[in-house]
């Protein structure tokens, strides 16, 4: 899709006809406009790579329909106000965490190939049977099952509903990610987050709506495209924030001014941007602009303290792991998050750096080393959100794109020791905790192996659709009209939302 390219008449005012292309970027990295900046170069090199940026225009005759932040009604009472999203992105192995398979004990080595070659993406790789190289217990008053390699969210379990009966429809991250994220498996449509902060709104005008926090280490399969607006209008498009160093460049002018100054640019580029907007109706991706140059004034102050974490008692940092190995970097997000919330964003996002959790061989180790990175900060995040008051309002969600398959996958020229296991989405665990959610519960189950959800699947709309109904809205009735169609994030699908893990 071609993109237009800037010109002159797309400066408002005589004053920004006159302005270079250079004195441009020096005055947008100037204090009020310097934290939209990055937003509005990766909007532009979305559009520069063919992906949508659409526009709507208004009904003719009708009035021009405004997209924004504020808080608004929800379809009935709610009972959690944000989200927390942990993506595990590269497919965590349910069998060796959430669900035990004795029959794998049982079973090891035999061949299992013929019953599921269709699933196997690398046939020459695949062995017998593969038990867990990992024991489990039973924790807390529920009961629940859990690894020994999460002796941290062991001690957690009467928080969390697990969710044994998960599947994906495809086996490969990048379509699987876009099904997690946004409901289907292309890309181009709006992300989970996007669709609550449209449906929404925030609490806190001077923050973000949706916040993601991914690895300073590298982003995630799909980059970018994970926390995109699709079709709904830019402005509820997820917002970077880094987890080290400045969490958002530009944000303060280089050298300090009188305030009378700032607020009298700030007037009169609010005025401009005001001629700018009248003079071109319906553009949302300007509606989009506009309102990023004016979050990151208003962010100016607000954003400083919500992520400060040093901020914060040594008692909570080492709760989270804060400056230690390796759970350091991780930590630093979780605790972000909780901050952010008690803030009033609306929809927050973890990723971590690489799949740590795509453990194709050396599963022992390498889902040791996952663990040891994420579990403690994770736990650590429910207790504080517990401990604040924050957790019943605050729905936390753990998992990946898909699980694994219960077979050995074997690098060529290596032995057992050194194997892992391949993709497997008919089956996978996640859970789910605060928000309404019932603590303590273990829903659904794989077959006798862990191969797939045999009893009370799961699917990606069904989970969809229970994290909207715990917001309060309902999933058939949050739409977006376009071109005639009433687009949702559960798309043509019958969702159920799965009650039995509600309080």
């Amino acid at each position: 899709m071609k993109t237009r390219t800037s010109t002159r008449q797309d400066c408002p005012g005589d004053v920004a006809l006159r302005q270079s292309r250079r004195g441009f970027f020096h005055r947008a990295a100037d204090g009020v406009h310097g934290a939209a900046l990055t937003y509005l170069l990766g909007r532009d090199v979305f559009a520069q790579e063919g992906l949508p940026t659409p526009t709507r225009q208004p009904a003719s005759g009708g009035p021009r329909q405004v997209y924004d932040l504020s808080s608004r009604q929800t379809h009935f009472p709610a009972r959690a106000r944000s989200v927390i999203h942990l993506f595990m992105n590269g497919g965590p192995s349910q069998v060796d965490l959430f669900d035990p398979k004795p029959a794998l004990d049982r079973m090891h080595g035999q061949s299992y190939f013929s019953e599921i070659a269709q699933d196997v993406s690398s046939p020459q790789q695949a062995g017998g049977l593969l038990r867990s190289p990992y024991k489990f217990a039973q924790y807390g008053d529920s009961g629940t099952i859990v690894s020994e390699v999460m002796p941290h969210l062991a001690r957690q379990v009467d928080e969390i509903a697990v969710i044994r009966s998960m599947y994906n429809s495809h086996p490969n991250h990048e379509p699987a990610l876009f099904k997690i994220h946004s409901g289907r498996l292309l890309p181009g449509r709006p992300a989970l987050g996007a669709w609550v902060v449209y449906g929404l709104g925030t609490e806190n005008q001077s923050l973000p709506a949706y916040v993601v926090l991914d690895d300073p280490l590298g982003l995630p399969v799909n980059t970018v495209q994970n926390w995109q607006a699709g079709f709904l209008p830019p402005v509820y498009q997820g917002s970077r924030i880094r987890s080290t160093g400045s969490p958002i460049l530009n944000l303060r002018p280089e050298a300090d001014r009188p305030a009378v100054i700032d607020r009298l640019q700030g007037d009169l580029l609010s005025r401009l941007d005001e001629i700018h907007r009248r003079q071109r109706p319906g553009m949302l991706q300007l509606d989009a602009r506009i309102k990023s140059y004016e979050l990151a004034a208003r962010m100016q102050l607000e954003a400083s303290d919500a992520l400060d974490i040093g901020q914060e008692s040594q008692r909570t940092l080492e709760l989270y792991g804060v400056g230690k190995k390796p759970t350091d970097s991780y930590a630093r997000r979780c605790l972000m998050a909780r901050r952010l919330v008690e803030r009033g964003v609306r929809f927050v996002q973890l990723y971590i750096n690489g799949q740590i959790w795509d453990n194709h061989n050396g599963l022992q180790n390498g889902l040791k080393t996952a663990c040891d990175r994420t579990d403690q900060p994770v736990a650590a995040l429910l207790t504080d959100l517990k401990q604040r008051g924050l957790l019943n309002e605050t729905l936390v969600v753990w998992g990946g794109e898909f699980g694994r398959l219960p077979i050995a996958q074997i690098p060529e020229g290596k032995d057992l020791s050194s194997a892992g296991r391949d993709h497997g989405p008919r089956g996978f665990s996640l859970w789910m905790a605060g928000g309404g959610i019932k603590g303590g519960v273990t829903y659904g189950g794989t077959d006798e192996i862990g191969f797939a959800a045999a009893e009370n699947p799961v699917s990606i709309a069904d989970w969809h659709a229970t994290i909207l109904h715990q917001l309060g809205l309902h999933h058939d009735h949050l739409f977006f009209d376009r071109n005639g169609l009433h687009e949702k994030l559960t798309d043509t699908f019958k969702p159920r939302v799965v009650k039995e893990i509600l309080a």
